[in-house]
């Protein structure tokens, strides 16, 4: 702590104090469905970490671990955008829904949850298509890329399934229980 009236070092004049806390994780809302992004997660870091160890410390890297590390990133974001959803956190722009009267707010809430669901219904179509047309291998390892998009197609299947469960729940709930729901979720991230 300095002196009253004298800055840190590196500090400017008059600039306010600001303390950091570490809010304490809560992990109760993870389920069964989150499991396979978590487990793909660290078999990324495992993948990574071997990656950097045989590049800068054996100075002989695995040919495998860049495309591996790259198809494991785009399972972790697949996979980890099911949890998104499943909890209603996707990205969504409430600026109008909140500054909107509550009926137009919740017409407005409506329709974005539509056209999520729009979205990921067409995506999971037009992924089907491109799995059932893919016949290639990866480069340095020996699994068919249909497989890796298999699992992206069934992980946005499972999403267009939670974001209809969304908009469900938008389309029965009251303008007042919308609001609610978007200032649980405010204060909760």
């Amino acid at each position: 702590m300095t002196e009253p009236g004298k800055p840190d070092e590196g500090r400017a004049a008059g600039a306010p104090e600001i303390a950091f806390e570490d809010a304490e994780t809560d992990i109760s809302d993870i389920q069964w469905i989150d499991a396979p992004g978590i487990l793909v997660f660290w078999v990324l870091a495992i993948v990574v970490f071997l990656q950097f160890f045989t590049r800068y410390v054996l100075n002989d890297s695995f040919a495998w671990t860049e495309e591996a590390a790259r198809t494991l990133l785009i399972l972790v974001c697949f996979l980890g955008s099911v949890s998104a959803v499943r909890r209603g956190s996707h990205i969504m722009l409430e600026f109008f829904i909140r500054a909107a009267p509550p009926k137009i707010g919740k017409a407005l809430a409506v329709i974005a949850q539509s056209i999520t669901f729009g979205c990921f219904a067409t995506f999971t179509w037009i992924g089907i298509e491109l799995t059932q047309k893919t016949r290639q291998k990866m480069v340095t390892v020996p699994i068919p890329k249909a497989w890796i998009y298999t699992i992206c197609v069934a992980s946005l299947a499972v999403m267009t399934i939670y974001a209809g469960i969304w908009l469900w729940r938008r389309w029965r709930a009251s303008p007042a229980e919308i609001i609610a729901s978007l200032d649980a979720h405010f204060s909760a991230d």
